[in-house]
């Protein structure tokens, strides 16, 4: 069933279709708001978040709608997955369902009991977030954090994954920011070394939050975003509906709201389908978020392979992609901005401070 639904999206991604007859491969699920930390690049600085958890009834009508189709689900939004304690029985109702299922963490959590509990879980895919190789720089950006807590946390996790021989994948993940790009290079050779770590990950900052002063709009948009067709569809503690994670904190508007409605309504919903028509007819650069979004998007090629293999294989692809292209032992094309001609945005404090000059 699933791999016929990789085909129905893949034919209707390629033809510009704007109603699919089928449901996104992945899901990015948001079943807690709530976090412990302050992070400047983090979009819950800029959306205030409520201290709730996503109910039974909302995740698992997710859930049950996207069991014949989804691959797989990220349990993380814009909280800590671990202040959601049910979180474990979401990995579980998913794995039950057929749906495999991934998390990432910023890590203060994850004690020895956490870890064990983690390592007995149906959980497949974990990213631990590490966003610096010293302590000043992990908690400039990591603020209510301890640098040593945190590491030594990870580097236990992942010694007790690697003595297990457990195949649950691990991903240790650094975002690339102005204040910490020098240390690139010293993340992936401490993490690297350490037992247990399958990948290690430099991820591109996405967001603009940390440098305002560098956002940009596009004028135009060379290609169509794959996120229309395939996903993943960005779901909200409250059950609201988003094409993307990127769209909620641009100030997209929802495109359902699944205490109302079914998966495939909301996938084929009016707004859905009138984005699908934007990006089909170049005209995506008159949607205020597609044009403020600085997400690289994959080369229709990437596209086309991601969608005749399992989601799982694409998960543990994407990092070695990835670092293929952005040290430039492949074009840089196959991953690259939507964007055409761009113009810069004045950030909101230049414009206030402006105004007052």
């Amino acid at each position: 069933m699933r791999w016929i639904n990789r085909a129905k999206v893949l034919w209707s991604f390629l033809r510009g279709a704007e109603r699919v007859p089928g449901l996104p491969v992945e899901y990015i699920v948001e079943t807690t708001a709530k976090c412990n930390l302050y992070c400047p690049m983090c979009p819950r600085e800029t959306h205030k978040q409520p201290k709730e958890d996503m109910s039974d009834q909302i995740f698992e009508r997710l859930v049950e709608g996207a069991a014949q189709t989804g691959e797989h689900m990220m349990l993380i939004g814009l909280g800590e997955p671990f202040m959601d304690r049910k979180i474990f029985d979401r990995i579980e109702f998913c794995e039950k369902h057929g749906v495999a299922t991934l998390l990432s963490t910023n890590g203060t959590f994850l004690d020895e009991a956490m870890a064990t509990r983690l390592l007995d879980s149906r959980l497949r895919h974990i990213t631990l977030s590490f966003d610096g190789a010293t302590k000043e720089t992990f908690e400039h950006y990591r603020k209510g954090a301890k640098f040593e807590k945190v590491r030594d946390n990870f580097v236990r996790f992942c010694r007790m994954k690697h003595a297990r021989g457990a195949k649950l994948q691990i991903v240790v993940q650094m975002v690339r920011m102005p204040g910490n790009a020098h240390e690139a290079d010293d993340f992936r050779r401490f993490w690297s070394g350490i037992d247990g770590v399958d990948q290690v990950r430099i991820k591109e900052d996405e967001t603009n939050l940390v440098q305002p002063e560098k956002q940009l709009r596009a004028t135009s948009i060379n290609r169509r975003c794959h996120y229309l067709w395939r996903g993943a569809m960005y779901v909200k503690q409250d059950g609201r509906v988003f094409p993307c994670c990127q769209s909620y904190s641009l100030d997209g508007a929802p495109v359902g709201d699944l205490r109302e409605q079914p998966l495939e309504e909301i996938f084929n919903s009016e707004e859905m389908r009138r984005l699908r028509r934007a990006h089909t007819e170049g005209r995506a650069a008159e949607i205020d978020m597609c044009a403020r979004c600085s997400t690289p998007i994959p080369h229709p090629l990437l596209v086309a392979a991601s969608l005749l293999v399992n989601g799982s294989w694409v998960r543990r692809a994407m990092p070695m992609v990835e670092r293929l292209i952005y040290s430039r032992k492949q074009p840089r094309k196959l991953l690259s901005p939507i964007h055409g001609d761009l113009v810069q945005i004045q950030a909101p404090e230049a414009a206030n401070r402006d105004s007052a000059l």
